[in-house]
């Protein structure tokens, strides 16, 4: 299965077909049928929604979405953290809801680097259901309390942090069935769109048309990719929507920790002229390698897995010859390096590769100052936004009582 999911993904990046092998080839007509089926699928979802045959559950506190067009490695779950550690600071108590994937790597990422501030964490397939439990455990903020007059930031100190004030959806966009306010797509600046194939053919879950719906674009790890393919991806975007805001977004390194003492904070100089082993189960792992060759490493090499892969005793082996051959290269132990979802993901069975050393690497998520678009833009847009879709879009929606219906947890 492993094997048949990289081909997929190779496919779907593919810009030659010709170069293909045969085995890729021969999946190629498949994969276009089955594509075809989803789009119809797709379209049949969206059609009934829009019709009012499906209903769209609304909460009474503004929805902010983060989602993607294409399969993972979009910077989803780091914006969302990026955006609910700037609420709690400004006083307002953010639920995150999220999935809960692959047995919840992401959410355990969130709660430990969210750890001491005024953040919920809901984790569940059925987010109305998940939402409605917190909002009667917690309660909720009236809006008003926080938007009235534009002193957001001003009041944080008096607003009531128990209660929620904004629901933050991780990867959303899909999530049809939650009303939003704020809709933030985000795009991998090396991989944008790959083929432009629906799934599974091509990487995209929607065509780019979805992009209509979006109030925000986020390239990330833009600081991996020319200006020359930025300007394509931003004439992809604004040829769909050309009002859309477009942000740029990396991933800066922080510091390691050891598996096995996560209370250890190791600086990123320890691996220079030192030979490094990237092993990664996540959607972007170029770019997490990248990442890494920028350290001042001798030497770097990688084993990629499919996005929340969760490793067995056969990758552990696997894992141990790789090193060995590198030992056996360079005459020095090499060490390992992961991604902090992969060690939330089992980080049990990465003590199995005693006595090399295997460390997470720490980021966190910076929005690059990019002409008028940086960090406080970001923030001031979106507070912007929420206020005009609560007072002039839907002023009847956000201060009304909550319909026990759209928070039902039946």
């Amino acid at each position: 299965m492993e094997k048949l999911r990289r081909v997929v993904k190779e496919i779907a990046y593919a810009q030659d077909y010709t170069k293909l092998s045969t085995l890729h080839q021969s999946l190629i007509p498949i994969l276009s049928l089955a594509s075809s089926l989803y789009k119809v699928v797709l379209s049949i979802r969206h059609y009934l929604y829009h019709l009012g045959f499906f209903s769209k559950h609304r909460f009474p506190v503004p929805v902010i979405s983060v989602g993607n067009l294409t399969w993972g490695g979009n910077g989803k779950t780091p914006m969302v953290e990026f955006i609910a550690s700037w609420l709690a600071d400004s006083g307002i108590s953010p639920l995150i809801l999220t999935r809960g994937y692959a047995g919840g790597d992401e959410a355990r990422m969130l709660t430990r680097h969210l750890r001491g501030k005024s953040v919920k964490i809901g984790v569940g397939a059925n987010r109305a259901a998940t939402a409605a439990c917190f909002l009667k455990r917690h309660g909720y903020l009236d809006p008003r309390d926080y938007l009235a007059e534009g002193n957001w930031h001003e009041q944080g100190s008096r607003i009531n942090s128990r209660k929620i004030g904004v629901v933050v959806l991780d990867d959303g966009m899909q999530h049809w069935s939650l009303q939003r306010d704020i809709e933030i797509v985000m795009v991998n600046g090396l991989t944008p769109w790959g083929n432009h194939q629906i799934l599974p053919r091509g990487p995209l879950r929607e065509p780019l048309k979805a992009l209509r719906r979006a109030d925000v674009v986020v390239v990330h790890h833009a600081n991996l990719v020319s200006e020359h393919n930025l300007r394509d991806i931003k004439l992809v975007v604004q040829e769909v929507k050309k009002s859309l805001p477009i942000f740029f977004t990396r991933m800066s390194p922080l510091h390691f920790f050891e598996v096995g003492n996560m209370n250890t904070r190791i600086p990123l100089d320890i691996i220079c002229n030192g030979v490094v082993l990237c092993v990664s189960a996540i959607g972007s792992a170029n770019a997490f390698v990248q990442g890494m060759e920028k350290m001042g490493t001798l030497y770097v090499d990688r084993l990629d897995f499919s996005d929340h892969h969760s490793l067995r005793d056969t990758d552990i082996e696997m894992i141990r010859m790789k090193l060995k051959e590198l030992e056996d290269k360079f005459g020095s132990m090499p060490v390992v390096v992961i991604t902090e979802k992969d060690y939330d993901r089992d980080p049990e069975i990465l003590r199995h590769l005693s006595p090399y050393k295997v460390m997470a690497l720490c980021s966190e998520l910076q929005i690059i100052p990019c002409r008028c678009n940086g960090d406080d833009d970001f923030k001031k847009l979106l507070k912007e936004m929420v206020e005009v879709k609560i007072f002039r879009s839907k002023p009847e929606l956000a201060f009304s009582d909550t319909n026990p219906k759209d928070l039902s947890i039946d």
